[in-house]
Formats: C-alpha cells, structure tokens, sequence
C-alpha cells in the first residue's frame, strides 16, 4: 500500500457477514483478502485498499456516508453480473453530464456505485 501525503490512502466498510462479503467481491470483482481475525478483513485489488469490520451497520448514502464509485468500461455486463450475484440494484442506470451509472446494495446492504464514460 502506498502512502502519499494528504491523500486518501484507505477505506472501510461495514459487513455483518464477511465470509459471504469476500465471496460477492472476489467473484465479481477479484479483489483479494486478507484476514486480521475474525471481525475484519482487508482488501486490495479495488484501485484503492481498504477493509470490510464485523458490523450490523450499513453504509448507504441516504443517511450520510460517502458513495464509493467503481468504474466499468460495461455497465450494463457490470450491472447484469452484480445482479447474478445477488446484490441490489437500488437506482437503475441514468445519465448524469461525462457519463452513467447505477447504484447498487452489497449483500450487507452497503451502497456503492458503478459509473462509465462509455455508451
């Protein structure tokens, strides 16, 4: 992990169940884990590192938690695929000025979204 000066270095979510956390994000996404004991689990393999602590907390925009935003060069594949894999569309894709994305709940109810420049 590279550390810079005043830069954002690492992120950590909520997850009340992390053995299925690590199988929706591998699988999707290939991110790899690290376990630190049985409440918590570090990623990488994300763009940025971070971690996934025990918790019946959800992140989720709508009371207050930064959005992270993943990027796809497909989103309708990207979409279709968290899909498959059980996560929840919350907002359907739309088209905001540079681009689209959808809005989507991990199997923790954690929001994140996907956005693509591409059509």
């Amino acid at each position: 992990m590279s550390s810079a000066h005043n830069q954002i270095n690492y992120i950590e979510l909520p997850a009340n169940n992390l053995g299925s956390t690590k199988r929706f994000y591998s699988d999707l996404f290939d991110w790899k884990f690290t376990d630190y004991g049985p409440e918590y689990c570090a990623f990488d393999g994300a763009g940025l590192a971070g971690g996934f602590y025990k918790a019946d907390l959800k992140s989720n925009s709508s009371t207050g938690a930064a959005l992270v935003v993943l990027y796809s060069t497909n989103l309708e594949a990207s979409q279709a695929l968290i899909e498959s894999a059980g996560g929840e569309i919350k907002v359907p894709i739309f088209s905001f000025p540079g681009g689209r994305r959808f809005h989507f709940l991990d199997p923790n109810g954690n929001e994140l979204a996907v956005w693509s420049d591409k059509e």
